[in-house]
């Protein structure tokens, strides 16, 4: 079987994100289209102690990319100045990360490569830049025509499920419905059985209230909205408990009990993920009809065209974008 093409996102120019693509593909060969901007990236090339080891190659499609030893193909969009500097916000840098977001997207869904992998945005630049979705899971799901998705993050030990991301503590309780519940469950074991070959998929739901509510006593949440979302679950046939005390949970599934963990909110979820490993832990975006995997961490600006960026957690998302894909 042919091994999988992955096309890799620049992320945005400013920040870690060229650094990190350029030392990642050059400290180990992958079938790998980086799309972005050839200047900055021999720019990174030069700052990183890889930079020896590599050459960039400009291509105009992965059809035409060649996979050999020290070569990094780049679909060079040339849309950022060559004098960008490192480290600071700035709209030009959005737009710029937001267009290698659109290209490879486009490039999964006309089957030119197999999956994407990308590198941080900043959402501030992409607020700048007029762009109307604060990240990259939103705006795939906009470009994918996807309205039921979802964000998992994986390492070697955990797979967490979030019902929601980027927004206050007040508002993820608000949105923890037993409608979004269920969602997530559901998506966690399509996703599970259908991408990781992981047959009858056990999935946990984690608690919102300590000691998932007591039985209401310590708050209704759990008993009202995450208990019917479990029992709705078992009855179209998924393997889903819960809702579980959220300070054990993820020790049972970190043992094996579990497959999955659906976490009610950011912290939580992330929490477990990054106490493993801050270079482990790799995003997925769930529900999408292409792979997409990202790391799980931001653009660094206050290191960014330093040399100091490690590059670890985006050979893990490569590497796991080539899995799913089925090599």
């Amino acid at each position: 079987m042919a091994r999988s093409t992955i096309a890799v996102t620049m992320g945005d120019p400013a920040g870690i994100g060229p650094e990190i693509v350029a030392a990642a593909l050059a400290a180990e060969p992958h079938r790998a289209v980086v799309v972005g901007d050839l200047v900055r990236l021999e720019q990174a090339l030069t700052v990183s102690r890889f930079g020896g080891r590599a050459h960039l190659r400009a291509v105009p499609s992965a059809a035409e990319a060649r996979f050999e030893p020290g070569a990094i193909n780049v679909i060079d969009l040339r849309n950022v100045p060559r004098d960008l500097p490192w480290g600071e916000l700035s709209e030009i840098a959005g737009a710029a990360a937001h267009a290698y977001v659109e290209r490879a997207a486009r490039m999964a869904l006309d089957g030119e490569v197999d999956a994407i992998c990308t590198a941080p945005i900043n959402k501030e630049a992409w607020r700048q830049a007029g762009i109307a979705h604060p990240g990259h899971t939103e705006a795939l799901a906009a470009l994918t025509g996807t309205e039921r998705y979802a964000m998992m993050l994986v390492n070697q030990k955990l797979r967490v499920v979030h019902l929601s991301t980027h927004t206050s503590l007040a508002q993820a309780i608000a949105r923890a419905t037993t409608e979004r519940c269920l969602e997530c469950v559901q998506l966690a074991a399509d996703f599970l059985s259908q991408r990781a070959g992981v047959v009858r998929p056990r999935i946990a739901v984690a608690g919102l209230n300590p000691h998932a509510g007591e039985n209401g006593l310590l708050g209704s949440e759990d008993r009202d909205r995450l208990l019917p979302a479990v029992e709705q679950a078992q009855a179209a046939g998924i393997q889903a408990t819960g809702p579980w005390p959220a300070d054990t949970i993820y020790v049972r599934a970190s043992a094996g009990e579990f497959d999955a963990v659906v976490a009610p909110y950011h912290d939580q979820g992330h929490i477990p993920i990054k106490m493993i490993g801050l270079d482990t832990g790799v995003n997925v975006t769930i529900g999408l009809p292409i792979i997409r995997t990202s790391v799980d961490h931001g653009t660094a600006f206050d290191i960014a065209g330093s040399g100091q960026a490690r590059h670890a957690n985006l050979l893990a998302a490569l590497r796991l974008a080539e899995e799913l894909a089925g090599g």
